[in-house]
């Protein structure tokens, strides 16, 4: 079942917030790693690439959480635990978004020579857990 985003919470995905994000591996353990994050109404948006150990961990098991906590006020929170879908659709597209948010830059170039291939994670919230101080 999906659950709403919170209003208050919402410019913490509209800024450029770092995230963690949280997949499991093959034998059930967390894997954490760092992300830029986006909104797309309530859906939360990742990069990754093809292949990388995030991206096989939820083609295996889309269960994630995602893990907020503003750098103005980092004893605040917002954990989002859901359900990720992927496509390659969009990809490129996202993550030069995301440089330009995160980096100013207007294209990220560190694919660049690679054989890179961009994946769109969409993570819709089925729970929200969120502490304000």
């Amino acid at each position: 079942m999906t659950t709403q985003i919170p209003d208050e919470v919402k410019p913490w995905f509209d800024d450029p917030e770092f995230a963690t994000i949280a997949t499991l591996l093959p034998d059930g353990q967390p894997h954490l790693s760092v992300v830029w994050v986006e909104r797309d109404g309530n859906d939360l948006l990742v990069s990754t690439v093809k292949g990388r150990r995030k991206h096989l961990n939820m083609e295996s098991d889309p269960r994630v959480t995602l893990l907020v906590y503003p750098k103005d006020n980092p004893y605040s929170y917002v954990e989002v635990r859901g359900t990720a879908t992927m496509t390659e659709s969009g990809g490129r597209e996202l993550i030069d978004r995301a440089a330009k948010a995160y980096l100013g830059l207007d294209r990220y170039a560190f694919d660049d020579g690679t054989d890179n291939v961009r994946v769109v994670v969409r993570i819709t919230p089925e729970k929200i857990v969120t502490l304000q101080r």
